[in-house]
């Protein structure tokens, strides 16, 4: 086994090694999620942790590490008498992103169940996290049916594996750590609620320390033992550390005042449940255990709260992470005083709150709208400038509108693609439709389909007791149908002819709904822009609505209408995409008044640019932006040419966009 980086050895990242030490002190505090770009030695440091945990008193010979002092009365092994312990070291068992769910939760031996009524249970990686450490790296990309799986586990601190009538359960209560690089997408909000910390972390910018970095980094690769032996003394110093905190932590008291100061953060920061409450007391508890005290803090407080809650305050994916540091401090100063002392808090909290709340919030609502007029006049006085305009002609981004709640959208037919919860697919998980043989290792059993398979041949097989006799040939797969996710491709015309704020504004608000509703229900989302000469890939298909969020914020508008430009990259988008991922269906919708300019017969080069679309059979909507009393209906002619649909920009509202999708299905069918 290769010698780990020394824990104390990692430069900086302060905040990310105070998050694990406290989750060693108290694994109560429920785990941590660290979050930053790559090379930020994330995955270092949780590894590294592993060797500074105090080992573990077993069961021998249980492969459940059940405590001996309260062992599990339905360990599998079990039961446990008085028999002999031993101590092992603390596990850090790893996760990997594609992971099967037997590997995850264990497999149960279906031949010899039937045959034999045996219960054959090979544990998974959660029996073997039990007592210690789940790590995830690359969290975010894990595949919904493991995040359901680690949910329930983390829940209910026991696994249980269902397989036709055959069961098993044991005991599952692990430290759950995360690392996660938040450009390649978020993490589902009933995992991410689940961990009870979390660190964005960053590179250093100062020149010494990436310097200490580099230095450090070399020297452990030049000969691992060597350097892990110089810090030998820095880790059995914080090996000790945590163990002197482990006892002082029953004895530490959180006063009725750091309760207050908990509970009114929490609630002025309108975090969803109690859990944060309760994380939040736990760490601030761990925190003064590790500084040596018995008596949580202000300090402490303010310390757990920078660590619990910024990612649960997050309103929706659009709303950046953190804390606004300046309120929590006024939070925490106004609860401070002794709870008994009542009537001081009254006359003076609406006095200070009161007034720094409508000093610093009633002129951002009245600021909005003036500066909304600001820019409105100016469009309106300019708005037959755009069309006469060449590819010089360029808009300052328009503002997107407010988000908004879609209905379930989804692409018609039966598909193949990733797991979501999107469209119709045929999928490993679901309801049952059906059998068929099994193509590779079994993973859901068809009993009715298996039994039917192996009764024909019981005499042949000199069967002569109740069991059935049954052989790998008789086994049925069963065949299920889910949801997949999609890719959503918007085809945005960011032309003169578009530029008006209000058009812009609205399809901006219309993207980032979409954006919303995909991170939900585990889509790709594209966008293609065309404006000037050429059609640009604003936004490469992804799941991260926050890299979506702001390349759509500095979207810019004006110049000519490349229509037939702007297909052909669309179309070149979904080609590479089904080079990537052949499974994965795709929506189109094109927004734009169907005007194209620039180059020969511009309007005919759009029409055959969108027979590629029909050709292929990509569902499509066309967005018809075109305004004024007098309208030449291209945007009409272009949804035919797609083999789509098309709506009016009047069209574009809350419930307008869903509605285009269900009438594609409709055509469709």
């Amino acid at each position: 086994m290769s010698t780990p980086f020394p824990f104390t050895a990692v430069v900086g990242q302060d905040d990310l090694r105070l998050a694990l030490l406290l989750n060693a002190v108290s694994p109560a505090v429920g785990g941590v999620l660290v979050r930053g770009e790559k090379g930020t030695a994330k995955s270092t440091a949780v590894r590294a942790l592993s060797a500074l945990l105090p080992g573990v008193r077993v069961v021998d010979g249980c492969r459940f590490s059940c405590d001996p002092e309260a062992p599990d009365p339905g360990c599998p092994d079990g039961p446990h008498g008085s028999g002999d312990t031993l101590e092992r070291p603390s596990r850090m068992v790893e996760l990997p992103v594609g992971a099967s769910e037997d590997r995850l939760v264990g497999s149960l031996d279906i031949e010899r169940a039937l045959a034999e009524g045996v219960k054959s249970f090979e544990p998974g990686l959660l029996a073997r996290a039990h007592r210690g450490i789940l790590y995830v790296d690359e969290v975010n990309l894990l595949h919904d049916h493991l995040v359901d799986l680690l949910l329930d586990a983390a829940a209910m601190g026991a696994s249980y594996v269902e397989r036709e009538g055959v069961s098993v359960r044991h005991a599952a209560r692990f430290l759950l750590v995360g690392t996660m690089n938040p450009e390649e997408g978020e993490l589902r909000p009933q995992l991410l609620d689940r961990f009870g910390l979390t660190v964005e972390v960053a590179a250093s910018r100062e020149p010494d320390e990436r310097v200490e970095v580099v230095r450090r980094r070399l020297a452990y690769d030049d000969g691992p033992d060597a350097f892990a032996g110089r810090w030998a003394d820095e880790e059995a110093a914080v090996r000790a550390r945590i163990v002197a905190a482990r006892k002082l932590l029953p004895s530490v008291r959180l006063g009725d005042g750091a309760l207050r100061q908990i509970a009114a953060t929490c609630a002025a920061f309108e975090v969803d449940g109690m859990r944060a409450d309760i994380v939040m007391a736990r760490t601030a508890t761990a925190l003064a255990a590790w500084a040596g005290r018995t008596e949580v803090l202000a300090e402490d407080v303010r310390q757990a709260a920078l660590l619990a809650l910024p990612h649960r305050r997050r309103r929706n994916p659009f709303d950046a992470p953190g804390l606004d540091e300046d309120r929590l401090d006024e939070t925490l100063e106004e609860f401070s005083g002794d709870p008994d002392d009542g009537d001081d808090p009254d006359p003076d909290g609406p006095d200070g709150p009161g007034g720094g709340g409508g000093d610093g919030g009633q002129p951002e609502p009245d600021s909005g709208p003036r500066g909304g007029d600001t820019e409105a006049r100016p469009e309106a006085g300019e708005g037959g400038e755009p069309q006469g305009s060449g590819g010089s002609s360029e808009r300052a981004p328009a503002r997107a509108a407010e988000p908004f709640r879609t209905k379930v959208l989804s692409v018609p037919g039966i598909g193949e693609g990733a797991a979501g919860r999107r469209s119709r697919a045929r999928t490993e998980h679901g309801r049952t439709t059906g059998a068929r043989r099994p193509r590779g290792a079994l993973t859901k059993l068809h009993l009715a389909a298996t039994v039917q398979a192996a009764a024909p041949h019981q005499r042949a097989r000199g069967r002569s007791g109740p069991g059935l006799v049954v052989r790998r040939d008789d086994l049925r797969q069963a065949a299920r149908e889910g949801r997949e996710g999609n890719l959503v491709l918007f085809v945005v015309d960011a032309s003169g002819s578009m530029a008006a704020r209000q058009r812009m504004s609205a399809v901006k608000g219309a993207v980032l709904s979409l954006l919303l509703d995909a991170y939900q229900r585990r889509d790709k989302v594209g966008l293609v822009t065309f404006r000037g000469s050429s059609g640009e890939v604003a936004l490469p298909p992804t799941s991260s609505v926050d890299a979506a969020a702001a390349r759509l914020e500095s979207l810019p508008t004006g110049g000519r209408t490349p229509l037939a430009a702007g297909l052909l990259r669309a179309h070149e988008v979904l080609r590479v995409e089904r080079l990537r991922d052949p499974a994965r269906r795709a929506l189109v919708v094109v927004v734009t008044d169907g005007r194209a300019t620039g180059g020969p017969e511009p309007v005919a080069l759009a029409g055959r640019a969108a027979r590629l679309f029909a050709a292929d059979g990509v569902a499509s909507v066309v967005v018809d932006c075109e305004s004024g009393p007098v309208r030449l209906g291209l945007a009409g002619r272009l949804a035919g040419e797609l083999g789509g649909t098309a709506v009016t920009l009047d069209g574009l509202r809350a419930d307008s966009i869903a509605g285009l999708v269900k009438d594609v299905q409709r055509r469709a069918a």
